[in-house]
Order: structure tokens, then C-alpha cells, then sequence
């Protein structure tokens, strides 16, 4: 069966905070705009039960309940969202595919926003038990499940401390396994805090998981003491894992950069080795991974993304005609020679109307047009026909008008 295809001018793979504020850029732009999510719209921010950093909210909000009013503002701008797993991208060339299992996507311009997923102990008897059979990465999600149980916590950062707090008000006993000395945590030093002081929490130090063990269901996680050796079995009924996050690039391996951790290497703008690729959010390599972050990301990449479909359409739509050739001339307004330079272009135009369009291209403004034409400093001019550069200059501050103007008349 033949798939649909459907064209879009940008498509936004995942859906937590950078994807939905990248949705919101666009769609605020006009743009046409798809978002694909495999889960839940909101990301990774959905798993956490209290968010206490995010500027505007002097309150702790849920990660969910932020999400939700993440999603209803994309929506209103006009974006689509696709409750769909991504099974592959093709990403080079001007036009982009996304495919899901039903249907392609075509877009102009695509920002990846794939986020990461969580990291794994590697212990025997662990991949057995995921997926609802007791391994939880979620407290947000699962806490309700375990009131009056008991639940082991595998971690020592923020997750994994603010979350353990937060499984206390439901789980009748809550134990956290932690790598480190007696007192060492991870966690920001209010949730170090209201840990230590939690009395339903009880702390395993220097320890780490081993085995899991168990039939059906998870019973049974076996610690190691990274100091002696020792064994010791703790019996639950889940096990919750915040061991810390891996870049979800799977997909894109092969296509963009990665670094050798596998996350997707960008500029400021957000911008990939892939011309009409953005990265933003989790999964770009970055110092600091936060809903703050990711939002500043997705603004940065909606806009870039923007730019980049005004800059090609005036590229294509100013810059190539298919009737005569095309003088461009890349300048900066801020430049003296640049605005003396304007007025030979000028005579130019004036001399040469109907035989020769001229558009005018400002650097100031963005150098990426002019860069498509091979020209990195204003002033400078370059010649277009049959959609091809056949003509640039070296450096119009040593050429004279007149000796262009030969050049220029040979095409």
C-alpha cells in the first residue's frame, strides 16, 4: 500500500519543552507546522512532580499540568500534533522526509527535539522487568500504583531525590540506593535537605544494583556495596530508575553530527551540519539541561527555523530568474564604502534595465545568503544565470566599478 505524504514547512520531531515552544515560534510565524510525539506531549517535564525553577510560576507546579499549557499554546498557534512514533528521517537535500508508520511528512525545515531517554543499570534481570512489570522511571506517573508498598530508588541527583520525596506521600516504605559516601548526594541542596530530614526515607549508601530478581513481577532488587563486595537483597514491589538521561539520536545517526556521547552537535542557532536542521532541548550537546534551557532552545529554534524559509524563498524567488541574469549585491549599510559602492550599483541597473535584474542582499542583517553565493565580506557583488554563479567578485574594495561592469558584460 502506497503511504499518504504530506507537505509541511517545518516538521518538529518530539514533543517535550523545546518541541512545544519550537511549535509555538512557528506557528505564531505562520508557518505550517507538524509535531510528532511517540508519548505523551510535555517529555521528560511530565515525570517530574514538582517543578520549582521555572521563572513564573512562584509556586511549584507539576510537570504535567506546566505541559499541558505548553501544548494548549502550540495548539492555538495552529500546530498539528501527531501522537506517533518517528520510524525514520531522511534529512538531506532542500526537501525533508519524516516517516511514521502510516504516512511521510515532507518538510522545508525540521528541529529535532527527540530529548533523551533514560539510562539504564545494565544489571542482570533488568530489561525482564520494564515496561509495567515493576522497573518505573516515572514517580509523576506510577507513585499511585505503589500507596502502601514498598519501592527502591536507584540514584542520587535531583530526580532522583525530589522524586523519592515525592513517592513518600503514597509508598509505606521508600529506600534510595545511593553510589556515594554516607551524606553525598547529588541533588541541589534544598532537596538534599528535605531528604535527609525525610524520616520515611532510608538511604543504602555506597551501593549499587546488581541483579533483579523476581517472576511475573519485580520482588527482589540485589544491591553490591561498592566498597566490600557485599551482596544484600532488598525485597520490593518496584523499583523506580533515575540514574540520569541518554540523547534519543538513534534516528539521526548517519545524517547529522553527533559528539561521542551521541548528542547532536549545533551552533548558537541551533543550527546542524544539515542545512534546514535544527537541534534544541536534551538533545544537543549542552551544559545544562532544564525546562528553562529547553525553552530558550526551542524560542532560538523556531526562529532560526523561520529565518532559514524567508532567506531560501527570497534566495529563489529575488535571486534566480530563469529569464535573464541576476546581479546580487551583498552589502552592509553600516559600511561607508558599501553605501558609496550602492550608487555605481545603481548605474548599473539603471544602464543594463531589462537585460539584468539586480537585487540587493543586506549582511548586516544575515550572512547567510550571501555565504550561498560564496561571499563572506561586503561589499561584493556576484553574477547569477541559469540559476548558477557564473560571476563573483574578488573584493569590491580593490575593483573599480568600471572593471566589474566588463566582467559582468562578457554573460
Amino acid at each position: 500500500m502506497t503511504k499518504q505524504r504530506e507537505n509541511y514547512d517545518v516538521a518538529i520531531i518530539g514533543g517535550g519543552a523545546a518541541g512545544l515552544t519550537a511549535a509555538i515560534y512557528c506557528g505564531r510565524a505562520r508557518l505550517k507546522t507538524i509535531l510528532f510525539e511517540k508519548a505523551l506531549p510535555g517529555g521528560l517535564a511530565t515525570y517530574t512532580s514538582e517543578i520549582e525553577n521555572f521563572p513564573g510560576f512562584p509556586d511549584p507546579v507539576t510537570g504535567t499540568g506546566l505541559m499541558k499549557l505548553f501544548e494548549k499554546q502550540a495548539k492555538r498557534f495552529g500546530t498539528e500534533v501527531k501522537l506517533t512514533a518517528v520510524k525514520s528521517v531522511s534529512l538531506s537535500g532542500e526537501e525533508k522526509i519524516v516517516s511514521t508508520f502510516r504516512s511521510d511528512y515532507t518538510a522545508k525545515a525540521v528541529i529535532i527535539a527527540s530529548g533523551g531517554k533514560p539510562r539504564l543499570t545494565g544489571a542482570a534481570g533488568e530489561e525482564k522487568f520494564l515496561f509495567d512489570k515493576g522497573i518505573s522511571f516515572c514517580a509523576t506517573c506510577d507513585a499511585a500504583f505503589y500507596t502502601g508498598k514498598s519501592v527502591l530508588v536507584i540514584g542520587s541527583g535531583d530526580a532522583a531525590i525530589e522524586e523519592a520525596i515525592f513517592l513518600t506521600k503514597f509508598a509505606s516504605q521508600v529506600q534510595v540506593s545511593v553510589i556515594h559516601d554516607t551524606g553525598i548526594l547529588d541533588a541541589n541542596e534544598v532537596a538534599k535537605e528535605q531528604a535527609l530530614a525525610n524520616p520515611k526515607l532510608d538511604f543504602l549508601w555506597n551501593t549499587m544494583v546488581h541483579e533483579f530478581k523476581g517472576e511475573e513481577r519485580l520482588r527482589q532488587v540485589v544491591l553490591k556495596n561498592v566498597k566490600t563486595g557485599e551482596l544484600k537483597p532488598v525485597d520490593v514491589d518496584g523499583c523506580f530508575l533515575f540514574i540520569g538521561y541518554l540523547p534519543d539520536t538513534d534516528l539521526f545517526k548517519g545524517q547529522v553530527d553527533l559528539n561521542t556521547r551521541g548528542y547532536i552537535l549545533t551552533n548558537d542557532q541551533m543550527e546542524t551540519n544539515l542545512e534546514g536542521v535544527f537541534a534544541i532541548g536534551d538533545v544537543r550537546d549542552k551544559t545544562l539541561r532544564q525546562v528553562a534551557t529547553a525553552v530558550g532552545d526551542g524560542a532560538i529554534g523556531g526562529v532560526a527555523a523561520e529565518r532559514y524559509l524567508a532567506e531560501t524563498a527570497y534566495f529563489e524567488q529575488q535571486l534566480i530568474d530563469d529569464y535573464k541574469p541576476t546581479l546580487v549585491y551583498c552589502w552592509n549599510p553600516v559600511d561607508p564604502l558599501c553605501r558609496t559602492f550602492m550608487t555605481e550599483v545603481e548605474r548599473i541597473k539603471e544602464k543594463y534595465t531589462g537585460s539584468l535584474k539586480v537585487v540587493t542582499v543586506d549582511m548586516y542583517k544575515s550572512t547567510k545568503i550571501a555565504e550561498k553565493l560564496g561571499i563572506y565580506q561586503a561589499p561584493a557583488l556576484a553574477l547569477i544565470k541559469d540559476r548558477t554563479v557564473c560571476y563573483r567578485t574578488t573584493n569590491c574594495r580593490e575593483d573599480t566599478a568600471a572593471t566589474i561592469e566588463t566582467e559582468i558584460t562578457q554573460y
